[in-house]
């Protein structure tokens, strides 16, 4: 099912417990459907269930406490990607720049997004719920098959002892960082970068990262802010396995 399809869709709705044959909506879900969107009996109404399928449903039911819809087609996706991105991003002070990071992110391609804290970081929480509303709004609006997972907020301790299959990289600003993460990376691994808060990383924390085998990249000659270089890394690693 191609995208050019989807972009006649009037909604596209997420559900990540969509079960066949029959789904019933949340209230919330079911009153946008039927009292804002004015839908009725034998629409059609189209779901993602983030992990890489698309539905076309019909509803059956137009409560807009509880609408029901009968599923009548499932296809795979077609952004399913042959390799996985993670990336621990530092939340910044002004979460609203965090939460641009997620969406844009969301809408090229990613897969895990770890918020740490680091010995620079000037935010120590954040509202998990609101973030991954913004990660879902980016879904729908990007016509996504897969939802990216958010991970609980960590330290950087944590983040770096996580067990991951594939190449690491940390990026930081230090004259004695030559190497590109273009040219770091190779097309079809999996990938897992850290970007720092606006402070960037300590150097202990560098230091505890590459010995945990992550390499360190710049991502060019500007210096970039924390959800501008997030955004970059995030590019870059698509482009490079566009080109491949």
């Amino acid at each position: 099912m191609g995208k050019l399809y989807f972009y006649t869709m009037n909604n596209l709705f997420y559900a990540p417990d969509i079960i066949e044959p029959y789904y019933q909506l949340s209230e919330e879900e079911s009153k946008h459907l039927i009292r804002v969107l004015r839908k009725g009996v034998g629409d059609k109404v189209f779901f993602t269930d983030g992990k890489g399928y698309f539905y076309t449903c019909r509803i059956i039911d137009n409560n807009p406490k509880h609408c029901k819809v009968e599923i009548i087609d499932k296809k795979e996706g077609d952004d399913h990607r042959s390799f996985k991105l993670w990336m621990g991003v530092a939340p910044t002070k002004n979460i609203s720049r965090y939460e641009w990071f997620l969406e844009k992110a969301t809408e090229i391609g990613i897969d895990t997004i770890l918020p740490f804290t680091s010995f620079h970081s000037e935010r120590k929480a954040i509202k998990a719920d609101r973030l991954d509303r913004v990660i879902t709004a980016a879904v729908k609006q990007s016509l996504k098959s897969y939802h990216p997972e958010l991970k609980p907020l960590t330290t950087f301790k944590e983040m770096i002892n996580l067990d991951f299959d594939g190449s690491k990289y940390i990026a930081y600003i230090d004259d004695g960082v030559t190497l590109e993460l273009s040219k770091a990376y190779t097309a079809g691994d999996n990938a897992f970068v850290l970007i720092g808060p606006e402070g960037d990383f300590s150097s202990e924390e560098v230091a505890m990262a590459k010995e945990k085998g992550f390499v360190p990249v710049k991502l060019g000659p500007s210096r970039l802010r924390t959800e501008t270089a997030a955004v970059a890394a995030c590019h870059t690693i698509h482009v490079v396995n566009l080109m491949k």
